[in-house]
């Protein structure tokens, strides 16, 4: 790829070129997956030490009772894994219709399935890493014991989230101390999560879903008339999984396999390989608006059919079939907006993170407490804050998503991994709830089809799709195109909180051999984004 070094869009940030590189959605996490490279530790190491440390430092998108995904190339092949917990088994419609009229309920214990990602790290670790396991988690050690600062950005979240959740078990006591929102620089510690950390670190994870942190989170669940059992902890394993994949633009999108949305972005790069974009520039009316539709046509099948593989009517294959997808893109009228599900999207709060090291090994990396704190329940002693993904099932009788019991809801995180030809070219990912796919989309397309380089890709101005005719957009995007695609029958809305509103970007492209050319690395400025090596 011959890359347009040149920016034309405002950017606080520029790319990064080195052998060993980081990038991350917070500092202090890109810095510790650095120090561990520097100690000899490979690209792996650094992923875990980097999504241990910032399940701290950014406790408003995830934390230590997270789910997480993960694409590894290893030097020679990929590898996928999906660390996302299933349902406790005791969950069925006739248990939330006695509790909760039927819904799963947003927040609460009974939004809570197993947390995967301390097992994710761990199954990473025993198959890919190479230090030991104390050592790559001993940055997130000393930050639990320590302390960190509190950013604007993080600051900014939590203050959002705080009266919403002050109620649920143990929010308040570890979030809000001194009864109230900490102060941007202010020092945080959370109670608890060193000892935590130690425990997991000394028994490989075993100690989260076996141990004296599995017998604490099973005690809190029960004293709140929660299903979660010991048995639920135990049983779970990560799944390591073939990635699903696009070929588009001579390049090869790689994708976690359903439960997760990865799919809408293969779907989406589907439709619009039938046609030729290059016609208009990037930043035209036509573009955008064929870009918009593919999105829009992806979610509607994705919201229908997608769930825990197990359970889906139709698979993978059959949404990725290339007739199918070209049956799709002949749907799309070129001059007008069109409703295809009225289903609305669902919300994020998650992080994202990539590390490649210079013997060839890339990682990418998401890990997601879901809408922000998630559950907003934390376990006391322990510094686990735990998700909420069981709110990602569906209510409606009769879908594949429906709730059961150890059953994987939908979900939104996605890693996303470029290959062309068999080798490895992108490690990437963009979170954000629904935002994920749609920015992956926006920024690969920025790169192969008009050969914007990864920081001028991250900067470009997005839109988000939301529901129907519903667009959300960035208030860099033009008055002109906002107008030209209003005529075509979207209903923008500008929004001007990048950060809450149009996902965060972390990208890692290789440029050669990695001993010898390195990579380039991108972050995006819409969190506390930062890409890092040496």
């Amino acid at each position: 790829m011959r890359f347009d070094w040149t920016n034309p869009y405002p950017s606080t940030r520029v790319p990064v070129f080195a052998r060993d590189v980081v990038a991350t959605s917070q500092p202090l996490a890109a810095q510790a997956g650095l120090r561990v490279l520097a100690q000899g530790g490979n690209a792996v190491d650094a992923a875990i030490a980097a999504a241990s440390t910032i399940a701290l430092t950014e406790p408003v998108s995830n934390g230590l009772g997270s789910d997480c995904f993960a694409i590894v190339w290893d030097g020679a092949k990929l590898h996928g894994l999906n660390a996302s917990g299933p349902s406790p088994a005791a969950w069925c419609p006739e248990y939330f219709q006695r509790k909760h009229n039927g819904a799963v309920p947003q927040r609460g214990w009974d939004s809570v399935t197993v947390p995967g990602a301390v097992a994710g790290w761990a199954a990473l670790h025993e198959k890919l890493g190479s230090l030991p396991f104390g050592q790559v988690l001993a940055p997130a050690i000393d930050y639990a014991e320590r302390g960190f600062a509190i950013s604007p950005v993080v600051q900014a979240k939590w203050a959002a989230q705080a009266d919403l959740l002050s109620g649920q078990p143990g929010f308040a006591e570890h979030f809000l101390p001194r009864g109230r929102v900490p102060a941007i620089g202010e020092q945080f510690v959370l109670k608890g999560a060193a000892d935590t950390l130690r425990r997991i670190a000394h028994t490989e994870g075993r100690d989260f879903y076996e141990g004296e942190t599995a017998h604490k989170l099973v005690a809190h669940a029960q004293a709140h008339d929660a299903a979660l059992t010991l048995r639920d902890l135990r049983d779970f394993r990560p799944e390591w999984v073939t990635p699903i994949s696009m070929d588009y633009r001579g390049y090869t999108l790689h994708q976690i396999p359903p439960n997760g949305q990865g799919i809408a972005a293969l779907m989406a790069l589907g439709v619009l390989r039938h046609f030729d974009l290059t016609v208009r520039a990037v930043d035209h009316a036509d573009t955008q608006h064929l870009m918009i539709e593919a999105m829009k046509l992806a979610f509607a099948d994705v919201y229908a059919h997608v769930a825990d593989p197990a359970h889906m009517t139709l698979s993978a294959e059959t949404l990725l079939n290339d007739e199918y997808l070209a049956s799709l893109a002949r749907r799309i009228d070129t001059r007008r907006a069109q409703v295809y599900t009225s289903q609305r999207a669902p919300l994020g709060g998650t992080i994202y993170l990539t590390a490649a090291d210079r013997n060839g090994m890339l990682v990418s990396f998401i890990q997601s407490n879901y809408m922000g704190f998630g559950s907003g329940v934390v376990v006391p002693g322990t510094g686990v804050s735990l998700q909420n993904r069981g709110f990602g099932f569906s209510n409606k009788a009769g879908h594949p998503n429906v709730v059961g019991g150890g059953k994987r809801p939908f979900h939104t995180i996605i890693p996303g991994f470029l290959t062309r030809e068999g080798a490895p070219v992108m490690s990437f990912g963009v979170m954000g709830g629904n935002m994920q796919p749609q920015g992956q989309v926006q920024t690969l397309v920025r790169m192969l089809d008009y050969g914007q380089q990864p920081q001028s890709a991250c900067d470009a101005p997005r839109w988000k799709w939301n529901e129907g005719l519903s667009v959300d957009v960035e208030a860099g995007v033009s008055a002109g195109l906002r107008s030209a695609l209003g005529a075509r029958g979207h209903v923008l809305e500008a929004r001007p909180d990048a950060y809450m509103d149009f996902g965060s970007g972390q990208f890692i492209w290789r440029l050669g051999n990695p001993a010898v050319d390195g990579y380039v690395a991108a972050s995006d400025s819409r969190r506390d984004g930062l890409a890092a090596g040496f």
